[in-house]
């Protein structure tokens, strides 16, 4: 179940309910396509030009990535940081170029306007390579439960106000490689610019959680995801039984018999002639 800290008081729906998209309602929604502009940042003077941008926008979509890990205890720093505009997105390679300073700068002013869901994961990586002390920022996960939507994610929350789905084909990518493909840029550059639709949606427009197509009774929900959650259970309590039964009726082979040692072969004696001749 969904963190549903909602207050009731200000919104028209019943208490227990929220606004929430299932896996496949967003599977089923079309996907959305970034059409905007996205300008790699990787070396100290492209950083500085894409400053003097961002020092003049009014807002500013945050977001990062990371190399995914498959191996167990290996992790990788963040190796992206994108931060956009209404109309361009730079992605900043920080595994090529650090943090610039103008970038650090644009992180920790208070009087520029960012928007980013799930920002504390994102300060804390940061963090662990950056001094940084990021100010001026809002998480759009607690901003959107003021409208009554309780899904923490960026693409289940732009799935519900816009009725597109995010891929998220690119995220297992390695944002590390030496070129960024295009859609590499692309699925980064959509993933900050949503963050600045979503604030602007519900400042502007606002959101009517009555009537949403996802509004949703969170008890029964969650009383029926933990039902399929202990069928689950069961299920592979069942089969783990089913595989220790059927290993231990497998026939017990024997082991084979040892085999007969080679007969020897006598090598005959030579038998001397009686005529032979004296030497």
């Amino acid at each position: 179940m969904q963190d549903c800290a909602l207050n009731y008081k200000d919104l028209n729906i019943q208490e227990g309910y929220g606004v929430t998209i299932s896996k496949q309602q967003l599977a089923d929604l079309p996907a959305a396509a970034y059409t905007g502009k996205a300008f790699v940042v990787d070396s100290e003077e492209d950083a500085g030009k894409a400053a003097e941008v961002l020092r003049n926008a009014d807002i500013i979509g945050f977001d990062t990535e990371t190399k995914p890990s498959f191996k167990r205890g290996a992790t990788y720093n963040v190796a992206l940081l994108q931060l956009s505009t209404r109309d361009i997105c730079f992605l900043i390679r920080l595994n090529r170029i650090g943090l610039p300073k103008p970038i650090q700068e644009i992180l920790e002013n208070p009087s520029l306007l960012k928007v980013g869901v799930s920002i504390h994961d994102d300060f804390r990586n940061l963090r662990k390579v950056y001094d940084l002390n990021p100010e001026g920022f809002i998480d759009l996960q607690n901003f959107v439960k003021d409208f009554g939507i309780v899904d923490n994610s960026l693409s289940r929350i732009y799935a519900v106000l816009f009725g597109k789905r995010i891929s998220k084909g690119q995220r297992l990518t390695n944002w590390e490689a030496s070129e960024l493909t295009a859609h590499q840029c692309d699925y980064a550059a959509l993933d900050a610019l949503s963050c600045i639709e979503i604030y602007e949606r519900l400042r502007t427009e606002g959101f009517d959680p009555a009537g949403s197509p996802y509004l949703t009774d969170l008890v029964e929900l969650a009383r029926i995801q933990e039902e399929h959650a202990e069928q689950a259970r069961i299920h592979a309590l069942e089969l783990r039984q089913q595989q220790q039964q059927a290993q231990q009726q497998l026939p017990t082979e024997e082991p084979a018999p040892e085999a007969a040692p080679a007969p020897v072969k006598k090598t005959p004696k030579k038998r001397h002639s009686r005529h032979a001749r004296k030497q």
